[in-house]
């Protein structure tokens, strides 16, 4: 785990390295035990999710709390800060792979990018399995546990993954409400794609509607199409997102966040902050 200029990461969490595999796969209530030490906020470098069966509490992914609730399913990419409140009566599965564990099966290497769940965006990381998914979601991972205990093929494991998050996009609401028109969603992830590289160094929507061979207007009305946000709002959004995740490591102080995020000093960082979050940097850090 690093200590120094980044929030707390877990570098593997159980993936099952040893056996020269990147996933692993286990029974919820059994990972919580094995992992009750991880209960503080901390980012993974792999993706993460959880399909609860039953339990109650709740869990915290980047600053946003979630009740739990029965087949309810949370996914989370590499980077997102989350911490947990169990209750003590969870059940159900945990999941994690790799960023590169479907890079030498599938040819095309953005496949994933496909599943909005797995791009980090909180609109879309969490929902409850409807009834008729629920039996063939966990007779999915049940069969990967089994494969997994005995060795099985490690492409055939990948498979039996695809299989689980190509039936939970169908099943799944957020994925069948995509948006009509193919042109406008593929400008609308695209720009997500490039706030998540530049949100550091480029603030002004102006400039990815340059990339992106818009003029901001429609940049803006693609954005409240999809999310009810204008480009500004989105960009703002990130910023805010990632100085709360750097406000989890005490051992940085405000003036390195700033200069991490960009800022031209830490007085304007300060009140850029206060501005969207109602709270200074030091508040938010008491909260914590």
């Amino acid at each position: 785990m690093n200590r120094k200029n980044t929030i707390p990461i877990i570098d593997s969490c159980s993936l099952d390295l040893n056996n020269k595999t990147t996933i692993h796969i286990d029974d919820l209530s059994e990972y919580v035990i094995k992992h009750d030490n991880m209960v503080f906020p901390h980012k993974h470098n792999f993706f993460h999710f959880v399909l609860f069966t039953k339990g109650s509490g709740n869990h915290i992914i980047d600053f946003n709390h979630y009740k739990i609730q029965p087949f309810q399913i949370y996914f989370m990419a590499p980077g997102q800060v989350h911490t947990w409140n169990f209750a003590g009566d969870e059940a159900g599965y945990v999941v994690n792979f790799s960023i590169d564990y479907f890079q030498s099966f599938l040819l095309r290497t953005d496949y994933l990018e496909r599943f909005s769940f797995l791009q980090g965006k909180i609109e879309h990381l969490i929902f409850e399995l409807e009834e008729p998914c629920r039996a063939q979601a966990t007779n999915i991972l049940d069969e990967i546990l089994s494969a997994k205990s005995v060795g099985l093929s490690e492409d055939y494991i990948r498979t039996l993954l695809l299989q689980f998050l190509l039936f939970v996009s169908i099943c799944s609401e957020k994925e069948q409400k995509e948006g009509s028109n193919p042109y406008n969603h593929k400008i609308f992830n695209s720009f997500q794609q490039l706030v998540e590289q530049q949100f550091k160094s480029t603030k002004l929507p102006s400039i990815y509607a340059d990339q992106l061979f818009i003029t901001p207007n429609h940049l803006n009305a693609i954005c409240k199409a999809y999310i009810g946000q204008s480009a500004g709002e989105i960009i703002r959004n990130r910023i805010v997102l990632e100085a709360k995740r750097l406000l989890i490591n005490r051992n940085l102080n405000i003036t390195e966040i700033a200069n991490e995020l960009q800022f031209k000093d830490n007085s304007y960082f300060t009140k850029f902050f206060k501005k969207y979050t109602d709270l200074t940097p030091e508040e938010f850090r008491k909260q914590l």
